[in-house]
């Protein structure tokens, strides 16, 4: 069944920042939990959840246009509704400061008055296509990226921040981080949560590449940016190190304790984290669903970094600028690579974290990256071997946090509950494998499972689908919407009403989509 636009309104105004201050606009974070709209002509008569375009925090026609070639295409109007709600919701929401004369912006994640590293990374790649056609698109998520130098550059161990002062916008409290110590100290009004996660510079790299492959632009490799790319080698440098060194003196670059009484449980050892041997692995303190480490090294965590490692130095290398910086990203990321397969190989697949002395977690978490994700993060591919084995293991009863429910099935982790498996463990399921039925049955676990609110929430109790946390999670409605464009042009006869690909930017997939 073919999916129409039918009476809802799209933006008319070019890449334009919305008056997000007018008080006629309601908070994304109340209206997010009720439906709104009109339902979807499906089954599950899913809502529309877009702000008005005069509440939207940023318009784009090429946006718009993505959104009207996609669902008008699809042949299940439930999924196209998603689509249509997801594919912009970082937009529509999120941007909450952004000045291009000042080259910087303000991203939340959602619900939190925060901007996190890691979750902008991801909150834009589905707009990464879209750079080269949208220049005031592009001008914003280059103001991300300067704002995000600006962070790294001064605190590259955290990874969640306050407004920039520029924006005027007041920072936030936030209670987690009370009664919480770190060394090297921090401002909190700068910073809004430091724990130390591998992966939230893994985050910004990914987005600074994103960037500069679609637009060529040179001009985001500002003396900031590239004092960030410094701080991050140094804490690659400083966090493969051995706990103990061969005069059995204790080494930590980084602590971070939570003290009595804060809701932030204490990192052992003072803060420093578990003890670990060299192994050429990057140790971290905190997982990227921001729960404490077992053991230090994180597979995937070191995965997506040994990757864009590479892409930055296929970066550096394109703009003919600091040849030594990307031969030092080079070294790293095959240091770091050597060292997975070395070194975190359990029984034909990958374990969760490892210490380099001998010790191992067996599970996955649902946050990406994950070991699930493996192939989304570009490290190896689907059919590998070892992937096909660790994929068996975490989508079992082998992964203690995987679980089944009648309604729900999926991987979870403790940030929640051990029976709150995340939509988004469903979406990276689907990139990591080729299979129609696992693929549809995916999807279809993913648009039951909204509540009736048409969007993707961050967790969904298998005994109790009315029982999810975060109505409002802009990365996991992002993840979902970049998963459709790939679905797109990878299995196009899955979701569309015939097997032409969609491809952004693709003229004869663009022309194919007219009636």
């Amino acid at each position: 069944m073919k999916f129409s636009l039918g009476g809802f309104a799209v933006a008319a105004s070019l890449g334009a920042l919305a008056s997000a201050a007018d008080s006629s606009c309601p908070d994304y974070t109340t209206y997010s939990q009720s439906p709104q709209g009109n339902a979807s002509t499906g089954s599950l008569g899913l809502p529309y959840m877009r702000p008005d375009p005069a509440c939207r925090t940023f318009n784009s026609s090429v946006v718009e246009k993505v959104i009207s070639d996609v669902t008008s295409r699809m042949k299940d109007p439930d999924l196209a509704r998603l689509f249509e709600n997801t594919f912009p919701n970082t937009l529509d929401t999120t941007v909450k400061y952004f000045n291009s004369s000042e080259n910087l912006a303000f991203i939340i994640t959602g619900d939190i008055n925060a901007q996190w590293l890691r979750d902008t990374g991801n909150q834009f790649a589905q707009y990464r296509p879209l750079l080269s056609q949208d220049k005031e698109l592009a001008t914003l998520v280059k103001a991300v990226i300067n704002n995000e130098a600006r962070y790294v550059s001064e605190y590259p161990y955290c990874g969640a921040f306050q407004p920039p002062p520029e924006s005027g916008l007041p920072p936030t409290v936030n209670t987690y981080a009370l009664l919480v110590d770190t060394e090297p100290p921090v401002n909190n009004q700068t910073v809004f949560e430091c724990k130390y996660e591998l992966d939230s510079l893994a985050g910004f790299l990914k987005l600074s590449v994103s960037y500069y492959t679609e637009t060529k632009d040179k001009g985001m490799m500002t003396d900031q940016w590239l004092n960030a790319i410094d701080q991050i080698f140094q804490v690659i440098n400083n966090q493969s190190q051995a706990s103990f060194d061969s005069n059995w003196n204790w080494y930590s670059s980084y602590n971070w304790t939570g003290e009595p009484g804060s809701y932030s449980p204490q990192v052992v050892n003072d803060g420093a984290g578990e003890p670990r041997g060299y192994t050429g692995l990057v140790g971290s303190h905190h997982r990227p669903s921001d729960d404490i480490c077992i053991f230090p090294f994180i597979t995937s965590d070191n995965a997506m970094m040994s990757v864009e490692l590479t892409n930055l130095a296929n970066v550096l290398d394109d703009a003919q600028i600091m040849p030594n910086i990307s031969a030092m990203a080079k070294n790293y990321s095959q240091t770091i690579h050597d060292a997975i397969w070395n070194h975190t190989v359990v029984a034909g697949a990958f374990a969760y974290e490892t210490n380099g002395l001998g010790s191992t977690y067996i599970m996955d978490d649902a946050n990406v990256p994950s070991l699930l994700s493996l192939p989304y993060l570009g490290f190896l591919g689907m059919n590998d071997s070892t992937y096909v084995a660790t994929r068996n293991r975490v989508l079992s009863r082998a992964n203690p946090y995987y679980a089944q429910g009648i309604n729900f099935t999926g991987i979870g982790g403790p940030h929640v509950d051990a029976w709150n498996p995340w939509p988004m463990s469903q979406i990276t399921n689907i990139f990591g494998t080729d299979s129609d039925d696992e693929i549809i049955k995916s999807l279809g676990l993913i648009a039951n499972n909204t509540y009736g609110l048409g969007l993707i929430h961050e967790s969904v109790n298998i005994y109790n689908g009315s029982d999810y946390t975060r109505p409002w999670f802009a990365w996991a409605n992002s993840y979902f919407s970049e998963m459709i464009l790939d679905l797109a042009q990878r299995k196009p006869h899955l979701i569309f009403t015939d097997n032409t690909p969609y491809i952004i930017g693709n003229s004869t997939s663009s022309n194919s989509t007219s009636s």
